[in-house]
């Protein structure tokens, strides 16, 4: 059992955590740049972490895991297809296409705009 008064503020309530707007920014838009670097668990921690506390950068931390998603789908596809000779130029395209909606994502979201990339599966809510 913790000690009376564990937890709470000064004056005996619960103080609420609340992400600064800067950071908030900042962490949706490294939810989405961490295509490029960690995949798909870099956004799944900060969903499980600093999207506890905001939901702003909740909003952005699942798009950018149902996106990471889709894109590991289309890849493995793609991917598939190049016994069928089209993935040649499928698997390109799909890698492309991917890093230009994340780059832009990562642009809406510092500007503070909530966004959706299109053609993605929504698998996390």
């Amino acid at each position: 059992m913790p000690p009376a008064g564990y937890g709470t503020g000064p004056y005996g309530t619960l103080q609420p955590q609340v992400v600064p707007p800067d950071e908030e920014r900042l962490w949706s838009m490294f939810s989405h740049l961490s295509f490029f670097v960690f995949g798909i668990i870099a956004p799944l921690i900060i969903m499980l972490t600093i999207g506890s506390r905001s939901g702003y950068v909740r909003h952005h931390a699942v798009e950018a895991l149902n996106f990471h998603i889709t894109v590991w789908i289309a890849s493995f596809v793609a991917g598939l297809s190049i016994l069928l000779v089209i993935g040649i130029f499928l698997l390109p395209a799909v890698l492309i296409a991917a890093a230009v909606f994340t780059v832009i994502a990562a642009v809406r979201a510092y500007q503070g705009v909530p966004y959706r990339y299109p053609l993605s599966i929504r698998l996390i809510s």
